[in-house]
C-alpha cells in the first residue's frame, strides 16, 4: 500500500508505504491454528485505576506501532512479490514470510507468545485469571502492573 502523507508543518509530501499480506485469504488449519485477542478485562482495567486513584499511584501509557512486526512465524506463508519490486525475468518467485505482518490471523498469537516470555523472563507473573495482565512484585514491597491491550 502507498500513500501520500501531509503534514501540517512540512510543505513537502512524504510517501508512505507498507506491505499488507491478504490474511482474508488465510484459511484454518492450513494457513494457520489459532487466533489470539490481545485484550485485558475491563474489570482488571477498572481495579488498576481504582487502585491508583486510591493510592496515588503513577499510570503510565505506551503505545507501539509496529506492534505484530516482531512476531516469529511457525507457519510456512508466502505472499506474492510487491508491486514495484518485481525483478524482469523472476515474476513467478514469492516472497517467504519470516516474520509476522500485522494483516495475518496468527499476528497477535506469534506476537504475544514473544511478549509472555519476554515478561517471564523479567519475572512479570501472568494472572490466572486475565492473560494480559502481568505482576511483578519486589522485595520493598512495591510492584509493576502492566495491562496489554492491543488494538488490532
Amino acid at each position: 500500500m502507498f500513500r501520500l502523507k501531509n503534514e501540517e508543518k512540512n510543505p513537502n509530501p512524504r510517501y508512505k508505504a507498507r506491505i499488507v499480506v491478504k490474511g482474508c485469504n488465510q484459511k484454518k488449519d492450513i494457513d494457520f491454528e489459532e487466533i489470539v485477542s490481545l485484550v485485558v478485562k475491563m474489570t482488571s482495567i477498572r481495579a488498576i485505576f481504582g487502585l491508583a486513584a486510591k493510592q496515588d499511584l503513577e499510570v503510565e501509557q505506551l503505545d507501539v506501532k509496529t506492534t505484530f512486526l516482531h512476531g516469529d512465524l511457525k507457519e510456512e506463508i508466502y505472499m506474492e512479490q510487491p508491486a514495484g519490486f518485481v525483478e524482469p525475468g523472476k515474476e513467478y518467485l514469492v516472497c517467504r514470510l519470516k516474520k509476522s505482518l500485522s494483516s495475518l490471523k496468527q499476528a497477535p498469537r506469534e506476537w504475544y507468545k514473544k511478549f509472555d516470555l519476554f515478561m517471564a523472563q523479567h519475572n512479570f507473573r501472568k494472572k490466572s485469571t486475565n492473560h494480559c495482565a502481568f505482576v511483578k512484585n519486589y522485595k520493598n514491597g512495591e510492584s509493576n502492573i502492566l495491562l496489554l491491550y492491543v488494538d488490532c
